[in-house]
This record gives structure tokens, sequence and C-alpha cells, in this order.
């Protein structure tokens, strides 16, 4: 036992020696460590080979050579050098599972991803996004106020196969209304088309996985194009989610969303993924197994200016993939809709589009998204700025420098309503003008601002709009004020318990808020309360725990299958839902 204390120590030493590693609080980042592992990297199979402690562990001698353990290091960060931090708690109360690794570990289906209304911060955190912290000096025996870029942290859970109970039932509802389009009032019943389909437009709150189950008792094979927009997974912290996770847990995440999606889909339809290069190649060998590889139609680019300098040593990003595949062999593709004409810009590159060029389309049928046309005989070049000039009210031959021709599709989504990835208007339009008739149903289950919503309602197509950001729910409101659909939430259980988690401001309003979970929530059954209440809760080293991981800790001792109220226990005398939310339940799943 002290060796491997020993190693543990010998462990952080090297991290903290070489500044590898570490979070911004000077805790092990655990995905960095094992990233390092995995790709073998010099610093530290060097640094552990010059300990002698570790070198006997984690080495085996081949003649003059030594060769590095790597499975049994990677066992040794499992077990022990997190045990030594953090999951030693989650041992004592009986949330670990007994198997040498967390229910993260071997899990098979990612309930959240994590989302910035499950944020769980430390330290004493601004509006702007900034953590202030105290580091002490040594010279003036004195502590300097530091200040951080935030560092957000976030529950997510994964529940093993075993573990899956009532998790994926039908959901009940709450806070059920009709918006009319010209305001709000009480949900009277839904509206059938000829076939008995629900043909309301639907705005859907809560847990995207959960909703898609909930959404298959009425619409199995009826939905003729899914758009998603997902989390890249790449850490860009402007995005509204936080995208940098684990990219096995994303890849398990998107698969169990995958597979209900396809379920969704009509014999005809088709579903449209867009992603960056950071996670597209896997998600094409995924989306493969899900839909077929004999089902994959295109892989479609969307060209913009992104990001980039000499500081990145890498070249400016600059398109997105999008990913179609249909569910089978027949499928809807309207080519005549994915014609474009030419588009006059105003002001430079950031203009808006103003006017038609060209009369009628191109000859080949679309003009390249990445191409800028000039005229190329002087004669037709002077003619044509006289024209624009004339429209635009251009006042001298020098502004012509003002004006390009183009066919680009123009990234505005942030200036528009502030939410950078909402993608452009004629882009989604082509998508569903391609893919969909009028009538045809269009769901995006990660539907952020409601952009594809929106487009769709234009196009008159109905659509099915699910989203689980609380902070995304007023923009949603906003863009579809003048639409007509119902919107309804997942009726919450223990989610309500989570959110009361991430509000409390410090460990006394958790430990407080910890009778209530026994009273009020079910808890994970392995939960040991009697040996959280009377021993570990009193610990001065869980009491010195982030405030961030003493949240994570309280939201696991949740029964995950309880966070939402089943439909089918709609009866139970331990849940309070409205009349009219159970009428609206009942309306939804009658057959």
């Amino acid at each position: 036992m002290k060796k491997l204390i020993g190693c543990t120590d010998v462990v952080f030493d090297i991290l903290r020696t070489k500044n590898k590693c570490l979070t911004d609080s000077g805790e092990v980042d655990m995905n960095a460590l094992k990233r390092a592992v995995g790709e073998q990297e010099e610093w530290l199979i060097s640094s552990l080979l010059e300990n002698e402690i570790c070198r006997k562990r984690f080495f085996i001698r081949c003649g003059a050579v030594y060769v590095f353990k790597q499975r049994d290091f990677v066992f040794f960060l499992e077990q022990d050098m997190l045990d030594h931090s953090y999951t030693k708690f989650e041992n004592k109360i009986g949330l670990a599972t007994g198997r040498g690794k967390l229910l993260k570990d071997y899990g098979e289906v990612v309930l959240y991803f994590p989302f910035k209304d499950c944020v769980l911060e430390g330290g004493q955190s601004t509006e702007e996004g900034v953590d202030i912290y105290f580091e002490a000096n040594a010279d003036t025996s004195d502590y300097v106020e530091k200040k951080a870029k935030r560092k957000e942290v976030f529950f997510n859970a994964v529940i093993g196969s075993e573990e899956i109970d009532r998790l994926l039932e039908p959901k009940a509802f709450e806070n059920v209304r009709r918006n009319t389009g010209n305001g709000e009032k009480r949900f009277a019943g839904f509206q059938y088309d000829e076939r008995g389909v629900i043909k309301d437009n639907l705005v859907i709150k809560g847990n995207n996985l959960l909703a898609l189950y909930s959404l298959k008792e009425r619409f199995l094979g009826k939905v003729r194009l899914i758009y998603i927009d997902p989390p890249y997974n790449t850490g860009n912290d402007s995005f509204g989610y936080n995208d940098n996770f684990n990219h096995s847990t994303w890849l398990a995440f998107m698969r169990n969303r995958l597979e209900v999606a396809k379920e969704l889909l009509a014999d005809d339809g088709s579903i449209l993924v867009q992603l960056d290069w950071n996670e597209v190649h896997y998600m094409k060998i995924l989306m493969d197994e899900v839909f077929g590889r004999e089902n994959f139609r295109n892989e479609i680019i969307w060209c913009y200016n992104g990001p980039g300098s000499p500081k990145m040593k890498q070249l400016n990003r600059k398109h997105d993939n999008i990913l179609w595949y249909s569910k089978t062999g027949n499928w809807i593709f309207n080519g005549d809709d994915v014609r474009m004409k030419s588009e006059v810009h105003v002001g430079g590159f950031n203009g808006e589009m103003n006017s038609d060029v060209s009369e009628g389309y191109t000859e080949k049928g679309k003009i390249p998204e990445d191409w800028w046309e000039l005229f190329h005989t002087e004669e037709d070049f002077v003619e044509e700025m006289k024209r624009i000039f004339a429209e635009y009210k251009l006042n001298s031959d020098a502004d012509w420098l003002k004006a390009a021709v183009a066919a680009r599709i123009r990234v505005d989504g942030e200036k528009r309503t502030g939410y950078i990835t909402e993608k452009p208007y004629k882009l989604m339009e082509r998508l569903i003008k391609m893919t969909t008739n009028e009538g045809d149903i269009v769901l995006d289950f990660f539907a952020g601002s409601a952009t594809t919503a929106y487009v769709a309602d234009y196009l008159n197509r109905r659509y099915i709009a699910v989203e689980q950001l609380e902070e995304t729910q007023e923009k949603i409101k906003t863009r579809l004020k003048h639409t007509e659909y119902v919107y309804f939430e997942l009726a919450r259980n223990n989610q309500r318990a989570i959110e009361k988690i991430n509000t409390c401001k410090n460990y006394d309003e958790l430990l407080a808020f910890f009778e209530r979970m026994c009273e009020r929530y079910f808890l994970d059954y392995n939960l040991k309360v009697r040996e959280f209440r009377e021993k570990v809760s009193r610990e001065e080293t869980f009491m010195a725990l982030p405030l961030w991981r003493q949240k994570e800790i309280f939201c696991k001792m949740l029964d995950l299958n309880q966070l939402y109220i089943n439909y089918a226990e709609l009866g139970d005398i331990r849940y309070t839902v409205k009349e009219e939310d159970v009428f609206a339940a009942n309306e939804f799943y009658k057959k």
C-alpha cells in the first residue's frame, strides 16, 4: 500500500514539476494525462523511467531495454490516482462500481452531454466568465488577487445498460401551452391530418434523448428530414454547449441519439448532420454503422471564413461538413431547388446580399459557394457597375471597390441572435427544399435558436424542435413568436433536484439540501445515506473539495432513471402534475 501511495506522489510531483496535464486550479487533468499516456509522450515516459519506484512498477526490463507497461499505468490512473483525489468519496458512499472503474467507464447510454444549464462552477465568478482567486506570495507573506478565464465543469451522466430501468419510457409533460402566432393560449388538444398524424408544430424542452423516445410513440416513421448541428467536441467556449468532452463518450452520446432518430425517419427520409473537421471523420464511420454505408448520399461542404493566425500553426478554418444519409435506397432529392442565382454584396466581403446579377441559373445547376465572379471585359464590367451604382446610389466611380459579385451564403448568425453557431437562413432553405416537400415534418433535436424550425415554417413544412438549454428558450420564443406551435416540457422529477444543486452557492447550502433530497427525490439505490450524513459530509477533506466537485457528487447520488416522470406513472400519488398537462399527455400518446 505504501508503494502505491509512493507512485501517486511521484506522478503528482512529475506533473507539477513539468507543469503538464494540470487544470487552472492545479488539479490533475485526467483526460489530458491519459492522452499523454496513449501517445507515449517523451516527457512522461522518461520521467517515470528515471524514478526508481515507478520504474519497478510500470516497466519491465528486456535485455538492455525497458518496456513501458502502458496498461498497468492506465489501471493505476483509474484505480489509485483518482482514489487519491476525488473518487474515494464515491467509493465510501457506494457510487463506484466495485469493478475497479467508475460508472462512466463502462456505461452504454450517455444521458447528458454537458449543458450550460447544468454548469457546476467553482470560485467567485464574474458575469464576464472570469474566476477571481488568491495566490500566496512567499516574499510578502500575503495573498495576491488574480484572475483567470473560467474553466467550466459539467456534470455528465453515463448509465450502464444493466442499470437502465425506466429511463427510456415515454415521459409525462408539464407547462403545456399553445402559441397562436399572436400570443399564447391554453392547450385544448392537438390537430391531426388525414392520416391521423399530429400536424401541430412542436417545441419541446428537455433532455433530447428522452424526448426522442417519447416522440417515437407518435412519430415512428413519420419524419421526412432530421437536421442536427450537434456539439462539435472542440472545446470552443463560445458554443452554447460545453463541447470539450471525452471523444469516446461523445461518440456514444451521438450513437444513442442517432439510433432512435433513425426509427423516426420515413422510408424516404433523410438525415443531415453538420460538424467541423474535429469529429466529422469519426461521425462518418458511426453513421455508416447506424444508417448503412450504402445509404450515404453526399458530404456537403458549407464554406465560411473561420479563425486562424500564425500562432495557431494551422490553416484558417473555412468550412463545415454536412453528412447526408437516407434511411433507405429510396429518398427525396429535389434537384431544381438546389440551384442558386448569383447575388450582389455591397460593402466588400461583409456586405449584404442585395440583388441578382445574372438572369436565370447557371448552366451546371449551381454556382460554387466559395467563388467570386468578376466581369472579364471592360465593356461588360462598366455596364454592370453602372447598373449597380444606379440601384444602390453609389456616388463615385471609386465606390466600385465596395461592390463584389458572389454566390456565397453569409455567416451572420451571431449578428442576428448572438448565437454564434446559428446557420444562415439560405443554407437551411436549400437543405430543407432539397430533401422535403410541403407539409413534411422536419425535426431538429439540437434546436439552438430555432433557425431550422423558423425556415421550415417559412417553407410550409411542419417542425419539431427539441432543446434543453435554458438560455436559448427566450431566443426560440422570440424567433418563433409569429408561428403556431404547441410547447411543452418533459415533466421533471429528479431533474428539479439537479437544477437546485446547480444553484447552491456554497457547501452549507448543499448540505442543507441533502435532507430534502432524501425526503423528496429518488436516490441511487447504492447510496449509503447514513455513511454520507454522519461521516463523509463532516470530513475536512470532503468539505475542502472544490464546490463544483461537491455538486457533482451530489448529482451522482440521484437515481438517473428518475430524472423525468414517466407517462405510465402519472397516477402515482407521489407526483403532482396539473390536470391540463395530464390531458395533453393523454392526447399525445393515445393510439
